[in-house]
């Protein structure tokens, strides 16, 4: 098949391990923030990805493509009620989930500074320039390892609907890039394997925008890989975790 040809042209040596490892278990941690309400479960890189944004208390926040909802409750749980965070989903479906899981799963004091919408995210740009102090796109992406575990998937992968993504991920970043403040930090990730979804829309992003910047990522988790922009953590090496790129930008004051 299309999809394992690319990935062991791309990965080399690496792809059968890295294969095997897609295909076990996750590694997800427990989001519980109190006895009352609902835990939620999310693999330890997407927490990872929505920490590197740097939230704190007062922040007004984006979580641009936010369902179904953990990376949303991070955000929340580092704002600690402070300021505020607007988590949106164009999808109706999915913004239903991500109520529910705001409703179940947060403090009311945290709760009350949430705000849920459905717009669609290229548009944020155009609406909200320049809004936000710090912005989260978790861009929708091939979803490689749900693809592995899916033959339906498997059967209509294929790279022109990579490249076809990764057209509608630089979309979704100039559009983040245009509603943050001067000044302020923006957190691009996905969940894909490919390049051409990850580092290659930054490299495109920072020629186009020159108010953007590259920030290196401090502290990785153990195994992760530095790439040219950002971080890549793939569950070979680290523990089952992943995949989860991210990669950090700032916009000059």
């Amino acid at each position: 098949m299309e999809f394992f040809d690319y990935f062991s042209n791309l990965f080399g040596d690496r792809w059968p391990a890295l294969l095997e490892s897609l295909k076990g278990e996750g590694k997800a941690t427990e989001l519980r923030f109190g006895e009352s309400f609902e835990p939620y479960y999310l693999d330890e890189a997407s927490v990872f990805a929505a920490r590197a944004l740097g939230v704190c208390p007062g922040d007004s926040v984006l979580d641009m493509c936010a369902a179904p909802g953990g990376k949303t409750l991070v955000l929340a749980s580092m704002l600690k009620g402070e300021g505020f965070l607007q988590s949106n989903d164009r999808s109706p479906d999915r913004r239903l989930r991500l109520s529910h899981v705001i409703e179940n799963s947060l403090p009311e004091e945290w709760r009350k500074i949430v705000s849920v919408s459905g717009y669609d995210g290229v548009k944020f740009g155009l609406h909200r320039k320049e809004s936000y102090s710090k912005i989260l796109l978790d861009a929708p992406c091939s979803s490689d390892r749900h693809v592995l575990n899916s033959l339906s998937h498997l059967e209509v992968w294929s790279v022109k609907r990579v490249k076809r993504l990764a057209v509608e991920q630089g979309g979704l970043l100039a559009s983040a890039i245009d509603a943050l403040k001067p000044g302020g930090t923006l957190v691009y990730g996905t969940c894909a394997l490919s390049p051409m979804e990850n580092d290659d829309v930054v490299k495109r992003i920072l020629k186009k925008r020159p108010s953007m910047r590259s920030v290196q990522i401090a502290e990785l988790p153990s195994g992760a890989d530095r790439t040219e922009f950002g971080v890549h953590i793939l569950p070979d090496r680290c523990e089952g975790r992943g995949p989860i790129y991210c990669a950090k930008l700032e916009k000059a004051p």
